[in-house]
């Protein structure tokens, strides 16, 4: 496999073309929007941005503060057909840091919290929302590095008490803060898009979900594909207070199972198609998916930052993966997210470019310059590619990390 090797800024570059593309085995898993992980996820991106938008309308800057380490401790539920209700309530571990104030103006982090806190669950889940037990464990406190020498406090502990945003070094120099890695490839497969449909059309809003209101949102899908075939196991949660009788469960899951089966056929146009839905049913003893939220956070199940699913939406175990819990974290200079999302979209803008499969790795170092990774690899499946346009491409990208964060904090980019 031809290799180029330079070194673009203060970066090395290592241009690989020619490689044999991904065969056409997929392993995909993607979780819906009621799982715990995904609901852990998505709230903690949520407390990042409002916290974020907060700071920039009060202050000019958003201020240090990470939330991505958030976790959901599932309650207790009573659930029966045409019925049930919450018996313990959904704890919602805020883990995390923020800055409290700037110079001398106060920061309301807990009221946003609260606040973003009911609103999401209010939206999401609506069953859970007055069954909320939130726990904030948010400090102030700062990264190791500050050595006390004298009676001047080091910068490093202004952080997160700034005399001003002028205190705030990402203000002068963007620099990273842990030594990482992102990781983004393109283009997806056919059934890995497919994945994506599927768990989207039941977990969230659409025809299905409109027109069936007992469908619940904590949904799960693991797929395998062999480039002909596809075997997929789904679980489809039910809310109890619409369904009411075991003969009724079972027609709304043939019903889900018929749906699957027209969307594959729009998808995957030829081939063959084979579905399992709630594996673990047994009608006759009434041992079903059969929840009073739609989701198993209701009865004990947790849910964590960085367990769902990717930067990309889907969990691929046989495609370059890459393990960082990006939702809550930092939108100015946290590598774990701005990396992963940067090397996406750089895998596209090649893919778009070559014709071909692409992959991209941008590795950090913790306190060089966010826009100087220390190693960026690109390997693409295109023999020709024009090594003169992929520099350009991975230049560019390398520009756009102040309006990555603006597009976080305005919500125009949505982790999934």
């Amino acid at each position: 496999m031809p290799r180029t090797s330079t070194i673009l800024g203060n970066s090395h570059l290592v241009i690989d073309t020619g490689m044999t593309t991904p065969g056409a085995t997929t392993i995909v898993e993607r979780k819906g929007l009621g799982h715990p992980d995904t609901l852990a996820d998505h709230l903690a991106e949520r407390l990042s941005r409002a916290y974020s938008r907060y700071t920039v309308d009060h202050f000019g800057a958003v201020l240090h503060h990470n939330f991505d380490k958030l976790a959901l401790l599932g309650g207790a539920s009573e659930v029966r057909y045409g019925g049930g209700r919450m018996t313990s309530p959904v704890r919602v571990l805020v883990n995390g840091r923020a800055a409290p104030m700037c110079g001398g103006d106060s920061i309301p982090v807990t009221e946003i919290v609260e606040a973003e806190v009911r609103s999401f669950f209010a939206a999401r889940l609506p069953e859970v929302s007055d069954s909320l037990d939130i726990v904030f464990n948010i400090t102030s406190n700062s990264s190791p590095g500050a050595v006390l020498t004298s009676d001047e406090l080091p910068d490093r502990t202004r952080w997160f008490s700034p005399r001003s945003i002028d205190d705030l070094r990402e203000r002068r120099v963007r620099l990273s803060n842990d030594t990482s890695l992102g990781t983004g490839w393109a283009p997806e497969n056919s059934f890995e898009s497919f994945v994506r449909e599927l768990v989207n059309h039941f977990s969230g809003e659409s025809d299905f979900t409109r027109a069936h209101a007992w469908c619940g949102s904590d949904v799960k899908l693991m797929g395998y594909w062999d480039g002909e075939r596809a075997d997929v196991v789904l679980c489809v949660p039910q809310k109890s207070r619409r369904v009411g009788s075991r003969g009724q469960y079972v027609r709304n899951a043939e019903s889900v199972l018929a749906e699957c089966h027209r969307l594959a056929g729009v998808r995957l146009p030829g081939a063959e198609a084979r579905f399992r839905l709630n594996a673990r049913d047994v009608p006759d003893k009434d041992e079903l998916y059969l929840t009073y939220t739609g989701s198993s956070i209701e009865s004990g199940d947790e849910g964590v930052v960085g367990r769902g699913n990717r930067v990309n939406g889907l969990i691929t175990p046989l495609r370059p993966m890459n393990l960082e819990g990006a939702n809550g974290k930092n939108p100015v200079y946290h590598v774990g997210k701005l990396y992963n999302i940067a090397a996406q979209r750089l895998a596209f803008r090649l893919h778009e470019a070559t014709a071909g499969y692409a992959e991209v790795h941008l590795v950090s170092t913790t306190g060089q310059r966010l826009d100087e990774p220390w190693r960026i690899l690109v390997r693409l499946s295109a023999a020709d590619a024009e090594i003169d346009k992929v520099q350009a491409l991975v230049a560019e990208i390398l520009t756009e990390f102040p309006a990555l964060t603006d597009e976080l904090v305005s919500g125009g980019i949505v982790l999934s």
